[in-house]
């Protein structure tokens, strides 16, 4: 028995109707998402920290997760495991011509290209005629930023120099500290115009050939480390930090700064 049968099987024994687990039984689509999202995020984690022997582990919760999916469809006779591997197997085929077919790319630009061609046709095939057709809603909002303002710049729909992006972001500052400066705030348009800021910012990081997501993950990580720096040093003055001042807080962040530029 293959390892990908074998899988298979425990997935199907833990849904059977009469000797499968419980909870395992009780499942559906939706009720599984939430799972499928957590366990993503945990192999990113894992490749991000670079513990292979942990991304092994989330590699499999991850692969769990579609043939959890594989099962329930072929129980709803809708699709089974192999039709998930040969709808993907004809995608790749599809979409790498330059390899399976007579397509030529010398380099990834070409092949980027070629694939948004395909992709284009793709998504007329299904009558889907915009070009933010099918990007999923659910994606975290600063990646699907990215999505959408990439795709309007395929279509020439972009600024082509950094300029008037940077502006952009300064007009929209301008925008939410007006909102934010008034005698009553309207709290509906204080919120679209912070959204208007973050979409902006979004659009100066891509610009600049990064992904506010993982920019912004990596902001949050350096933060986190220094914050837990800045409290072992309140700590060590004999404080909790909701006894220490801002000034006291203050501080301690600095000098954590300074240590990590005397590191550097």
């Amino acid at each position: 028995m293959t390892a990908i049968d074998r899988l298979l099987n425990i997935m199907k024994t833990l849904r059977d109707p009469q000797h499968g687990c419980p909870w395992d039984r009780e499942q559906t689509f939706a009720t599984i998402a939430p799972y499928t999202l957590e366990e993503t995020y945990e192999v990113l984690d894992a490749i991000q920290r670079e513990d292979f022997d942990d991304l092994r582990g989330e590699l499999g919760d991850l692969l769990f997760q579609v043939v959890f999916y594989a099962q329930m469809a072929q129980e709803e006779h809708r699709f089974n495991f192999n039709d998930i591997c040969h709808a993907i197997s004809d995608k790749l085929e599809r979409r790498h011509p330059h390899i399976f077919g007579d397509a030529q790319a010398e380099n990834s630009a070409q092949v980027l290209q070629n694939w948004e061609k395909i992709k284009i046709a793709e998504r007329a095939d299904k009558a889907q005629h915009s070009a933010l057709d099918d990007i999923p809603r659910a994606l975290p909002a600063l990646m699907r930023a990215h999505k959408i303002q990439k795709r309007c710049s395929n279509v020439g729909f972009d600024w082509t120099t950094l300029g008037p992006v940077v502006a952009k972001v300064h007009e929209e500052i301008d925008e939410v500290m007006h909102e934010a400066q008034q005698t009553v705030i309207n709290q509906d348009k204080l919120e679209e115009e912070m959204g208007d800021l973050l979409f902006a910012t979004v659009n100066l990081s891509r610009h600049l050939g990064k992904k506010a997501e993982t920019a912004l993950q990596k902001a949050n990580d350096k933060f986190e480390r220094r914050f837990r720096q800045v409290e072992a040093i309140i700590a060590s003055q004999q404080l909790q930090m909701q006894e220490a001042t801002l000034e006291q807080m203050e501080a301690a962040w600095q000098q954590v700064k300074q240590g990590e530029k005397n590191q550097a």
